[in-house]
């Protein structure tokens, strides 16, 4: 089947490639958020298909089509989902006989050694949580959150997910369950000091009476009063009170407390194996890339270049 020359030159089988799709996208033993994300990321392939009337269906179509990724700017990280739901689909279509897989072996795009987000410097987070207002129920609530964020490197959808019940003991210490990101259950915690746990029993106990299986942080508006928060809602929060400090940068976000964490982690003495797994990172090499920064930094050969000339 020369499945790339049908898709440009008639509806038709437009339509049943679609359906094709869907097929795939059946078989596929994932999440249905990622049977979604590959939905996605398969449109614009044969939105390019179409519109470049691609009638071969060999590696260099694939290569052809990474390229023009790679030429509209795209971060390395979309262009590398993008290419994963192509190489997939064409697996599928060669395990069910329909056509080689071209796509095979096909890399995605090289990812950068730094992230897109600052972690913030010591003085800044004791500016930023000074900041807060922590006389009204707003303002203990969000010191609670983004305390909570900068002490243990939780993501957004991690802290809206959490409930009340989510705070047990294990060995003596607090900690808060949470289901991390792909995770389908409240499987890992996270260590909650006392200075972390302070303020949120301090939020808790201004917020009033509330069951356990009720979410650990709610809103405070009228539409929405006392239901779970938003990723949107949490990166807004931090948002605005990084901008109280004049701190309105586009490296700056929520995203940042949680580099903030691990930073301070390994500038604490953590070791490499404890950062990952406060950061909880599947590969220790996203951790690395933290330790190298760090070092880059404090065993900055420049430093030796001023000392030389100096003399």
């Amino acid at each position: 089947m020369e499945l790339l020359t049908t898709i440009s030159t008639d509806l038709n089988i437009e339509n049943s490639i679609q359906k094709l799709v869907e097929r795939f996208l059946a078989a596929q033993d994932v999440k249905e958020n990622s049977k979604a994300t590959y939905r996605r990321a398969l449109k614009p392939f044969f939105e390019w298909v179409r519109i470049n009337n691609i009638e071969s269906n060999s590696r260099e179509t694939i290569l052809a089509y990474k390229s023009f990724l790679i030429n509209q700017e795209l971060s390395a990280l979309t262009i590398s989902n993008y290419l994963v739901a192509v190489r997939k689909f064409y697996e599928w279509l060669e395990s069910m006989k329909i056509c080689p897989n071209i796509a095979k072996g096909i890399k995605g795009a090289k990812q950068s050694r730094s992230f897109k987000k600052d972690p913030l410097t010591v003085s800044q987070i004791k500016e930023l949580l000074n900041g807060i207002d922590r006389t009204t129920l707003q303002g203990k609530r969000d010191f609670a959150i983004l305390n909570l964020l900068i002490r243990t490197g939780l993501r957004t959808i991690e802290v809206i997910r959490a409930n009340i019940e989510d705070i047990r003991q294990n060995s003596g210490e607090a900690v808060l369950w949470i289901q991390g990101k792909g995770r389908d259950n409240k499987d890992e915690f996270v260590l909650l000091t006392a200075e972390s746990l302070k303020p949120i029993n301090q939020y808790l106990q201004a917020r009033g009476k509330a069951e356990d299986k009720e979410p650990l942080f709610t809103s405070l508006s009228d539409r929405n009063h006392n239901k779970r928060l938003t990723t949107r809602t949490i990166s807004r929060i931090v948002k605005q009170n990084l901008r109280n400090i004049g701190l309105n940068n586009d490296r700056l976000t929520a995203h940042s407390l949680r580099h903030t964490a691990i930073t301070l982690s390994l500038l604490g003495g953590a070791s490499i194996q404890e950062a990952q797994a406060l950061g909880r990172h599947a590969n220790i090499n996203t951790t690395l890339v933290y330790s190298h920064n760090i070092n880059r930094i404090t065993n900055a050969p420049e430093y030796k270049i001023d000392k030389l000339l100096a003399v």
